[in-house]
């Protein structure tokens, strides 16, 4: 259902990919796999979780830059995608007596007019830009496309106006983006976002190509924008320093799995899953006292294969606290109070 308190709202969203395995077979990648979560006007949603658990693919794939295998996303109370399966109170997916999915309507919108609201800052900065365009076509081409400008002498006015309130000089309009540095090329992709005025901006890992220096600028630079334009985030990163920092609340992943949501201060002082638990102990603590007292939760095994998912739960694999229950079925996404989401059996 619709909450106006909301302006994304994410349900049991899924992103399978096919993969050849072999004699003209596929099997499923499951990169996402029943997630939900939500997003107020204004607030900062952080998502982390270790290196190919379906971070970037969440973001893609709420903007539909990959069309979604299932689940419903709604943005300013309209929905926009909707597979037309159906859910119990539990999560659970509704099957007829043959165990097929029970589907209701599906919906499937053009996405052209909500560009304008949910725009993208890419991870890369040296390749999201077009090197054959300047500074002033690469910002002014969402304009171009949604038609926001009367004439040229607007657009470049407008341009201006981006640059300048990401930091750059109006003087770098007519340069190349191989004449800017990592930090500068990163901006260029924020004012290229923000050219439509969106209320929402997935930023997928937007400062893990630069340094710790360059990182803070870019970090200060989203929160001032925030506090300026009102837009909401979802900023994905693996620096939990950097995601603490940032964000209101905080949702962590694993193998396509939502395993802790909860507010950031919650999260960090209060983690609840052993996932959650190790990933906060891996965080490098600066004072050397603390640090030699905390104990550090290291994780045995490797990350299972997506295309060979355990069963149940994915994490049961490297869990201390795993039990057969855990293998049988994975554990719901439950509410233990004041918003803190855990999906965990035994925690």
């Amino acid at each position: 259902m619709a909450n106006n308190e909301y302006l994304v709202q994410v349900e049991h969203l899924k992103e399978y990919f096919p993969v050849r395995a072999g004699f003209g077979r596929t099997i499923p990648l499951k990169a996402v796999d029943n997630v939900s979560f939500s997003i107020r006007p204004g607030e900062t949603l952080g998502l982390v979780g270790e290196s190919g658990c379906g971070k970037t693919t969440v973001g893609r794939t709420l903007l539909q830059l990959y069309k979604p295998t299932g689940g419903r996303i709604i943005f300013d109370g309209q929905v926009i995608y909707d597979s037309g399966e159906q859910y119990d109170e539990n999560g659970r997916l509704k099957v007829d007596a043959n165990g097929k999915p029970i589907l209701g309507k599906k919906v499937q919108v053009d996405m052209l007019p909500y560009r304008k609201q949910m725009q993208m800052v890419f991870q890369d900065p040296y390749s999201s830009l077009n090197p054959r365009m300047t500074v002033e076509d690469i910002i002014g081409e969402p304009l171009d496309v949604h038609k926001l400008c009367k004439n040229k002498k607007e657009r470049h006015e407008r341009v201006i106006e981006l640059m300048e309130l990401v930091g750059l000089n109006a003087e770098h309009a007519m340069r190349y983006p191989h004449e800017f540095s990592g930090g500068q090329r990163q901006r260029i992709g924020i004012a290229r976002a923000l050219a439509v005025n969106p209320k929402f901006i997935v930023c997928d890992e937007p400062v893990s190509a630069l340094d710790v220096s360059i990182q803070a600028q870019v970090v200060n630079m989203f929160e001032d924008l925030q506090k300026k334009l009102g837009v909401a985030y979802l900023f994905i990163a693996h620096d939990l320093l950097v995601v603490h920092h940032i964000s209101d609340r905080i949702a962590v992943m694993y193998l396509g799995k939502m395993m802790e949501l909860a507010d950031a201060d919650e999260l960090n002082d209060n983690p609840i899953h052993p996932y959650t638990q190790s990933l906060l102990s891996a965080v490098p603590i600066p004072d050397p006292k603390t640090a030699r007292a905390s104990q550090r939760i290291v994780l045995e095994g490797d990350v299972p294969s997506p295309l060979h998912m355990p069963s149940g739960c994915p994490f049961r694999t490297r869990c201390r606290y795993a039990t057969e229950q855990c293998a049988k079925e994975m554990p719901p996404f439950t509410d233990r109070g004041n918003g803190h989401f855990v999906a965990c059996w035994n925690k």
